[in-house]
């Protein structure tokens, strides 16, 4: 796991290092769940996803954005993924529980996962993300 928050006005700006971008993608998803409900999140549920969309950008905003959603909609609290990216196409096997008020809320409500500012690079270290979310 290797992401920091950067300052940011008004929401949580994210960077994210990894020598993949599945990785990238994975810490990510750690990032958002960690702002929204803390450390501690253990892994005894599994739901799979998958997600498909035209470019790296739109792809980890289509599949933070389910998450989200199911977070939101199942009550589930994730604390890892084993991700799988080809061709635009992403496939996700999620590990979490449900969501314990006395353990996971301590965080910030995401409302949503914002395309401004939002960026996936690649050099020879591997990937870099830059990614906002809007609380």
């Amino acid at each position: 796991m290797s992401f920091t928050e950067l300052p940011h006005t008004a929401d949580v700006k994210i960077r994210a290092c990894a020598p993949t971008l599945d990785a990238l993608f994975s810490d990510a998803l750690d990032a958002l769940m960690q702002v929204m409900y803390g450390k501690d999140r253990k892994g005894r549920v599994s739901k799979e996803i998958d997600v498909e969309s035209s470019d790296n950008e739109a792809l980890l905003a289509d599949f933070l954005s389910e998450i989200l959603f199911i977070s939101e909609v199942d009550r589930l609290v994730f604390s890892r993924a084993d991700i799988r990216i080809a061709g635009g196409k992403l496939h996700a096997v999620l590990e979490g529980e449900p969501f314990d008020p006395s353990r996971h809320a301590g965080g910030s409500e995401v409302k949503g996962i914002s395309y401004s500012g939002m960026s996936v690079t690649r050099d020879t270290n591997g990937y870099m993300l830059d990614i906002i979310f809007d609380v």
